[in-house]
């Protein structure tokens, strides 16, 4: 809990930046581009009134999905943490079930701080919920080949696979700096 304390609180000092929010009112964007996961890309987007894309690999308990008003059945889509299969047996779906009656109440203590601020700013009662809703595309780094199968929204997109590149072998300056930087490591930590 102090870690969303901590991210909460600088969310709430930016969105207390009167010049920062009149100069990005100013600015008249297009649009803002964001990973949601903390929601204070989404209270900003609501207050500048503008249209969102989500870049991310989703949301704790299935927020994403919810929010964009996709199904994900309980008894059809595994759950995080539970260690399933698609392919689930009746027990395993009874323990999914408990799972999923489990994630509002674990999505109210870690969005709690940030339903508060959202409230607080837009001067309006707001749920987490409602706040992801207003999404217009969710570029989600998801690859539907390792994922299981599931109903998606028309403004969902998978883009598995966009942060896998060849690598290219590194210069000879960087491969002594890195084997510098290994080795003063290596000698830190025998000698501490």
């Amino acid at each position: 809990m102090e870690l969303t304390s901590m991210f909460s609180s600088a969310c709430r000092h930016l969105l207390s930046d009167k010049e920062l929010l009149k100069y990005l009112q100013d600015s008249k964007f297009d649009a803002i581009m964001m990973d949601p996961v903390l929601p204070c890309g989404p209270i900003l987007a609501e207050y500048l009134s503008l249209p969102s894309v989500y870049f991310m690999r989703g949301l704790p308990c299935t927020l994403d999905y919810k929010a964009a008003q996709s199904p994900s059945p309980l008894s059809y889509v595994p759950r995080t943490f539970s260690s399933a299969s698609d392919h689930m047996t009746f027990p395993e779906r009874v323990k999914n079930f408990l799972i999923g009656l489990s994630e509002p109440l674990l999505c109210h203590l870690f969005y709690l701080n940030y339903k508060s601020l959202a409230s607080e700013f837009l001067q309006r009662d707001v749920t987490m919920q409602e706040l992801f809703s207003q999404a217009s595309v969710l570029l989600m780094r998801y690859d539907f080949v390792f994922e299981y199968p599931r109903p998606i929204m028309p403004n969902m997109v998978y883009i598995g696979g966009i942060n896998c590149q060849q690598k290219k072998p590194l210069s000879e300056v960087c491969r002594c700096f890195t084997v510098r930087v290994v080795l003063v490591l290596v000698q830190d930590v025998l000698f501490f």
